[in-house]
């Protein structure tokens, strides 16, 4: 087998038994690609209806960024309390996740002003490259699904149902208190490690998303360790279900992700009524005419989803080249 070939039984097994380590050797360039592929999760994340989970599942990350994070557990923190700074750094899987993390740290905060700018002035354009993209990573993700039987496709039905309606809320007015900005970090970093569910849209749900790209783009540290300190203990919680649910239902789990991404599509299509009924979100429509603009729409829909394709034949190179 290739020293860098994809072992998910290993990775599997590991997670059904603690003691088990499962370590592929990685060049600095293996590391610096993980940093893109990071960062190219976190522009993501950025944007309302677009999951940093579902750029993970493309780019052939995302069950290894959820056992990553598994590693962080009760025998880590007896390492870490202890002292015993050579074990723990071999028990948890930190050079994986400081890169992946890395490229997520630099987009958000590279990328937050051009984002909201591009969201303001040309959203049509931003979400008709973002549909594109989904669109074609829901085929790219069912190609995980080793055997299709009736309980996998009503697991689709059901986060693809789930995730429609989610996408359908209208957000809330909710207080900034410490308590809220901690519970909303905790929430929205489940969604994010979810494909089709945007962390970024679960802070618009909570009220907190532009008050959080202030944050980001003021720098105010104060409010994004309160939101990080609730994603940090959202994602430690969050990822042993995860983790588990991929090592004893791994079909069906993948069933029900690929669910939540149809579902999301609701959410970032393109053309919106331009009339919107008070306390309702704006309805989806067609475009009126086939004019210059909706061309241009449908280009980046395309462009989108040749970016999935490449991404993910890279991603796939890079796991399987000796």
């Amino acid at each position: 087998m290739p020293r860098t070939a994809p072992c998910w039984g290993l990775f599997l097994f590991g997670a059904l038994w603690p003691g088990v380590k499962v370590r592929r050797k990685r060049t600095f360039r293996d590391y610096c690609l993980l940093g893109l592929k990071g960062f190219c999760m976190g522009a993501s994340d950025v944007v309302p209806g677009v999951s940093g989970g579902t750029m993970a599942l493309i780019l052939g990350i995302y069950q290894e960024l959820i056992f990553s994070i598994k590693s962080f557990d009760l025998k880590a923190l007896e390492l870490f309390l202890k002292g015993r700074w050579r074990e723990l750094s071999s028990h948890v899987a930190w050079p994986f996740l400081a890169s992946v993390g890395g490229g997520i740290l630099v987009a958000i905060f590279s990328l937050a002003r051009l984002l909201s700018w591009l969201l303001h002035n040309h959203p049509t354009f931003v979400w008709s490259f973002f549909f594109g993209l989904v669109a074609a990573s829901v085929i790219v993700v069912s190609r995980d699904i080793e055997r299709w039987r009736t309980s996998v496709v009503a697991s689709l039905l059901g986060g693809g149902a789930g995730a429609y309606v989610l996408v359908g809320l209208i957000p809330l007015q909710t207080p900034n208190a410490p308590w809220y900005l901690v519970l909303s970090g905790a929430v929205a970093i489940c969604a994010m490690i979810l494909p089709g569910i945007s962390g970024a849209f679960v802070l618009v749900l909570l009220g907190k998303y532009h008050y959080v790209l202030e944050a980001v783009n003021q720098r105010d540290f104060l409010v994004l360790s309160l939101v990080a300190l609730g994603a940090a203990i959202g994602i430690m919680l969050f990822s042993r279900i995860l983790g588990w649910l991929l090592a004893r239902h791994h079909d069906h789990t993948m069933g029900f992700l690929m669910g939540l991404m149809v579902g999301s599509l609701r959410k970032i299509w393109p053309w919106k009524e331009k009339v919107v009924v008070s306390g309702l979100p704006p309805a989806n429509t067609l475009p009126q005419s086939l004019d210059q603009g909706v061309m241009l729409s449908l280009l980046l829909m395309i462009f989108g989803l040749c970016c999935v394709l490449a991404l993910h034949r890279v991603a796939r190179r890079s796991t399987t080249t000796p």
